[in-house]
């Protein structure tokens, strides 16, 4: 990836990084009031006058950011309407996956129309999967409004709608053209739903960064939008974009260490899975997930209890939840076996070894997982 370059217009500090995959590569603009200037910048990236594009959104986020995001794609020269979908994670169907490629259809998207994902981690998994499925494959443009989205949904081509069985199962790889991330849409985001997101930047800090890890520790108030001083959201916003995309570019499709980046999420999703979509937020299983991959890299001897803790106090710090909630052992082992990221029948999990560093293992038996379920109670 290169250096992030940063650029000044009259009031606004634009940061690009890139995203530099071999094959169609694409950057992450960083760029508060970015969605006034979504037009120019597909212009800039030779999208042609005319081009239709869907714009794809649920009702709290097309109503602020709506008719500013048409608006701008409209005096561009776009031919832009706007789909409204339902919000929530039980939302995450093939259903609502069906409905966005209704739209498509009725508003005649071609194969050098575009999506455009407005809104959080769910309304860009699934207009992306559609995206890559319409007319086996057109082009999405991705605008993420959470800071979830902003900081890992966005970023790294991975799109899909959930299964009862499991969270993502049916899903495809499918890079955007564009990632825009616009800081101010977070000033609208419910404190929950950003203290969510804050999940996935401390996962930057255990996976990779230490020093993003430490700043969070020193900061005092950074668990909601409305606390956390622009200098620190500008440098956890473009820090996580960069660790996502340096991980997407030197592996695509998760074949190897893009893999790190599920840290916190394999006992995560179990916890969203047994306990019902839209119990817990993403972010919230995922914190839960890593306090307990924590114990169990702890119980396995390769992270020390002091680093646990300052990883369980960080999440308690930035409002998380980190109790591990009741649920039966045996279902957690049988759904586990039934995650995506199962090979040849072994458990693959995303192990601390301190702050900053992981490794993947496939060696967890059963008995180690149950032990460490009965040690979180």
């Amino acid at each position: 990836m290169t250096q992030s370059q940063l650029s000044s217009t009259s009031e606004v500090a634009v940061r690009r990084l890139s995203v530099a995959l071999e094959r169609n590569p694409y950057d992450v603009v960083i760029s508060a009031g970015g969605i006034d200037h979504l037009g120019p910048e597909l212009l800039r990236l030779g999208i042609r006058e005319q081009t239709k594009i869907l714009v794809v959104s649920n009702e709290d986020v097309a109503t602020p950011y709506g008719s500013r995001c048409l608006q701008s794609l409209e005096q561009a020269g776009f031919q832009a309407t706007l789909l409204t979908i339902p919000a929530g994670e039980e939302q995450k169907t093939l259903n609502t996956f069906s409905t966005i490629l209704d739209a498509a259809k009725e508003k005649g998207l071609e194969r050098q129309s575009l999506m455009l994902a407005l809104g959080g981690g769910i309304v860009g998994d699934m207009t992306g999967f559609a995206a890559a499925c319409w007319l086996r494959g057109i082009g999405v443009v991705q605008v993420p409004t959470t800071l979830l989205a902003m900081v890992d949904a966005a970023i790294g081509g991975k799109t899909g709608v959930n299964h009862p069985g499991g969270k993502n199962l049916i899903g495809a790889f499918h890079q955007p053209r564009l990632v825009m991330i616009d800081p101010d849409t977070l000033q609208t985001l419910p404190t929950r739903e950003f203290r969510a997101g804050l999940a996935e930047v401390i996962k930057y800090g255990v996976i990779g960064d230490s020093d993003l890890f430490d700043l969070l520790e020193r900061s005092i108030n950074f668990d909601s939008p409305h606390s956390i001083s622009k200098e620190l959201l500008a440098t956890m916003l473009e820090r996580s974009a960069q660790a996502k995309a340096l991980v997407v570019a030197a592996d695509e499709k998760e074949g190897g260490q893009r893999a790190i980046l599920n840290y916190g999420h394999t006992f995560g999703h179990v916890v969203e899975t047994l306990t019902g979509y839209g119990t817990w937020l993403h972010g919230e299983a995922v914190a839960i997930g890593m306090v307990a991959v924590a114990a169990l890299a702890v119980q396995r001897g390769v992270m020390t209890q002091t680093d646990a803790e300052r990883q369980s106090r960080l999440i308690q710090k930035a409002g998380l939840p980190s109790q591990w909630p009741d649920l039966d052992p045996g279902l957690v082992v049988k759904t586990l076996q039934g995650d995506k990221k199962v090979r040849h029948g072994r458990l693959r999990f995303v192990l601390p070894s301190g702050i900053g560093a992981v490794s993947i293992v496939d060696d967890v038996s059963h008995e180690e997982i149950r032990a460490c379920l009965a040690s979180m109670h």
